[in-house]
């Protein structure tokens, strides 16, 4: 059995899906791609029983057979070739897989594809259609928020709520906490799922920011995501992901506009000079002066920077985590940012100031950090 791809399209298809694949599978056969062919198509599949990655790539062929080719050797011999077409021979009767190339032939074994296992078939699902834009958009501005911790499952992914109002994306980790929403997309039902990290950062990884549309197909174990070549498939995170809008603070009284990239810069060098255990940056507003410092007392480390704002409140003092605040504002656009205090022991909102479209909301909370007296 024969056929002959593009060396180029091959290896596009092959680190598409490469992402999916643990470096300590429990299972031999997840350590290899699975590779179909029929009438001019190849499709390409990696898995890790949890989430499955399919991808297409057009090829020279009129046959049809399966096999399952290991996945790190392939991908290294594809990528050592510069642009060229490929000839593969698939001999069942060795379990061979010869690769012909300008260079020379090379042969690897491959293993029986019955082996491989087939991804969940989901039965009664809803379905949803958002742009790649969207999509991308809601899963870099959520995923940096989520949590780490394996006793608490249910805020390592990111929270997906889909209604007749429009789309809620999540994401805490009970220090940190960004909801992004879309009130110009409506789901035909409501609909409530956690989607894990990783195939969050493999689509992160591989869609576009093009108005081409992604089919979510969901129940209330798994979902997929179609994309151009590529489908997408994943358990979803069993449990029920906590309250969020109760932890929001509703109507705070001080309200501060400055400029997010000056600020940001600030906060950057401030922070060098902050404990390194507790990353602390004091954050003091009084009229129209933002002053910000921090304070390692056992390196006798200190350093204060002043800025100007827009500042409308109470004076406060208040303190963050500088990771956090860095993490935000990078992951905010507008080139300012609104920041809303109630008290010092009350968490803080940062909110873009514009640069959104429409229909388009950002909110980001971060806890505080306790001063030191």
């Amino acid at each position: 059995m024969k056929f002959i791809v593009s060396s180029g399209q091959l290896m596009r298809s092959l680190q598409t899906v490469s992402g999916v694949i643990q470096t300590n599978n429990t299972l031999p056969i997840l350590d290899h791609f699975l590779v179909h062919l029929s009438p001019g198509k190849l499709t390409v599949t990696a898995s890790d029983l949890e989430t499955t990655m399919t991808t297409e790539v057009s090829v020279d062929s009129s046959e049809e057979m399966s096999a399952a080719v290991p996945a790190k050797m392939l991908l290294d011999t594809v990528k050592s070739f510069p642009e060229q077409p490929l000839t593969f021979t698939l001999n069942s009767s060795s379990n061979l897989l010869e690769v012909s190339s300008d260079f020379g032939k090379y042969s690897l074994g491959y293993l029986d594809a019955t082996e491989y296992p087939k991804p969940p078939s989901l039965e009664n699902a809803e379905s949803i259609m958002i742009s790649e834009a969207t999509l991308s958009s809601a899963i870099s501005k959520t995923l940096f928020a989520a949590g780490n911790d394996d006793l608490r499952p249910v805020m390592s992914g990111v929270f997906f709520q889909f209604t007749s109002e429009g789309l809620t994306f999540v994401a805490t980790d009970a220090h940190k906490l960004v909801r992004y929403v879309r009130k110009d997309i409506l789901a035909p039902s409501t609909a409530e799922f956690i989607l894990p990290k990783k195939p969050l950062n493999l689509l992160k990884n591989t869609i576009g920011s093009s108005k081409k549309d992604v089919k979510i197909t969901y129940t209330d174990q798994n979902a997929t995501f179609k994309y151009g070549e590529v489908t997408l498939t994943c358990r979803l995170i069993d449990g029920k992901y906590p309250n969020f809008q109760a932890v929001i603070p509703q109507d705070n009284p001080n309200h501060l506009v400055a400029d997010r990239s000056a600020l940001l810069s600030s906060v950057k060098r401030i922070s060098i000079f902050s404990n390194k255990t507790t990353h602390q940056v004091k954050l003091k507003i009084a009229g129209n002066e933002l002053n910000i410092s921090a304070e390692d007392l056992d390196f006798s480390n200190k350093a204060n920077e002043r800025l100007t704002c827009n500042y409308t409140g109470t004076d406060i003092e208040i303190g963050f985590n500088s990771r956090f605040l860095i993490e935000m504002l990078n992951n905010l656009e507008s080139e300012e940012v609104i920041i809303e205090l109630s008290a010092p022991n009350r968490a803080g909102i940062l909110l873009p100031d514009g640069g959104l479209e429409e229909g388009e909301e950002v909110l980001m909370l971060v806890m505080p950090v306790m001063l030191n007296s």
